[in-house]
């Protein structure tokens, strides 16, 4: 089965927590802070593999959920990191966050990685927080958690060159008769239910893989018939073999075939359909009108295709066609599909940015951010002078200036992310 579609939650490991603990040592106080740092949360990595083909992996198991790291312990030490989660994903594979539909990860070449969701720092034990006002501090920082996402993936093969063209006009016939391909092959529309590849040598020393895509039908483009399912398999080849049959057998006329399909394309993508395509009129051995062919020569001309006549049954004109495409192929280069943007956020030097939203809700004064959440989880509130740290860093980040030019008042009531309190001068 051909699975080219999944949508699965990843969660990345919190990092593990500092720890509060003290050194038996004389003459320091409370034998000296050594409370060790926390180990870093496991990520989630994507990893490409050559070996897969399709994303069945995936279809059952929807969840995935790395290794959080151990909390710190004695004598500074540190706790264990998570263990990274790999996933591996066959060459092709788009890595999107579902929300927001932007492109997290586009996966081409064997053995590239991506990290999809970044493990959780480790909080720092109580040995960091010592000053020379505060020798013995009795708290700790809690771990950060790991990133979280639902994404969707989706396949999209990577083939050098792709066959084009209506159900039944011989597709998987010239890849069966060109390559070690054994697609299902018969009589009857929709015959390819999904894309198939093989590797084609017409020129000794270079190859190339060829694709097989679904037949299309007028309309494909609104996702009528097999629709946008299978047109994205086209998107990254660099040739289009367009395959029209030009033998009337069918009462189908090749000019007409050919002006719907790329109307399609064009309406999928513009790129798209600006692609090389060579026409090949196949079924040349059983031509019922030889008009017709001709009438389609001329058409061909005059738009600027290359044009060879076979017969994907009986091999006549496949070498010349394939010879044809090989050469071709180095002269056109790779086309990147998607452009990568980084989901998860990095670090900063503290100050207000975008990354901190203000606003005045029905009286409340709030701020919103992930480095405030970051804040509020890494901070003891039972214990004095984590709370008082807790301050420290609102004020050093502007956050109450932010709110007197705001307009605040002593008694307003204050909202950091989802902690209230009344605000004082």
């Amino acid at each position: 089965m051909f699975i080219d579609h999944a949508e699965i939650y990843l969660k990345a490991g919190n990092g593990g927590n500092g720890i509060v603990s003290y050194r038996k040592e004389k003459y320091v106080p409370d034998g000296g802070p050594d409370g060790g740092d926390g180990g870093k949360g496991g990520s989630i990595i994507f990893v490409v593999d050559s070996n897969l083909r399709t994303l069945m992996d995936f279809r059952y198991k929807k969840s995935y959920k790395a290794n959080s790291g151990e909390n710190g312990r004695k004598k500074k030490m540190t706790g264990k990191d998570g263990e990274n989660l790999i996933l591996k994903v066959p060459p092709g594979t788009i890595v999107r966050e579902k929300r927001s539909g932007r492109v997290v990860a586009d996966l081409t070449e064997n053995g590239e990685t991506k990290i999809v969701a970044k493990g959780g720092k480790g909080g720092r034990g109580n040995y960091h927080f010592t000053t020379a006002t505060r020798q013995a501090p009795s708290f700790s920082e809690q771990g950060r958690y790991g990133e979280e996402i639902t994404v969707t993936l989706e396949l999209k093969l990577i083939a050098d060159v792709g066959l084009l063209g209506y159900p039944n006009v011989g597709k998987s016939t010239l890849l069966s008769m060109t390559t070690k391909s054994k697609p299902k092959i018969a009589n009857y529309h929709f015959t390819t239910l999904v894309p198939n590849l093989g590797v084609v040598e017409a020129v000794k020393g270079k190859s190339f893989v060829m694709a097989d895509i679904p037949g299309l039908i007028e309309g494909a483009s609104e996702g009528i018939g097999l629709g946008h399912d299978f047109l994205r398999h086209v998107e990254r080849t660099r040739i289009l073999i367009h395959v029209v049959d030009i033998s009337g057998t069918e009462g189908r006329n090749p000019i007409e075939d050919f002006e719907k399909i790329n109307n399609e394309l064009k309406r999928y993508n513009e790129k798209l359909y600006g692609r090389y395509q060579v026409v090949a009129g196949n079924k040349n051995d059983v031509v019922f009108d030889q008009s017709i062919e001709d009438e389609f020569k001329d058409y061909l001309k005059e738009k600027g295709y290359d044009y060879f006549s076979i017969s994907a049954a009986t091999g006549d004109g496949i070498m010349e066609l394939m010879s044809h495409v090989t050469e071709k192929l180095d002269t056109i280069e790779i086309e990147t599909v998607a452009e990568e943007v980084e989901y998860y956020f990095e670090e900063n030097d503290g100050s207000i940015n975008s990354e901190i939203d203000f606003s005045i809700e029905d009286g409340i004064y709030t701020a919103l951010g992930v480095r405030l959440e970051r804040l509020i989880y890494s901070t003891d509130f039972e214990d004095s002078e984590s709370l008082s740290r807790f301050q420290t860093i609102l004020m050093k980040m502007g956050i109450f200036e932010k709110f007197k030019e705001m307009g605040i008042n002593n008694g307003d009531t204050v909202r950091i992310v989802d902690l209230e309190f009344e605000y004082y001068e």
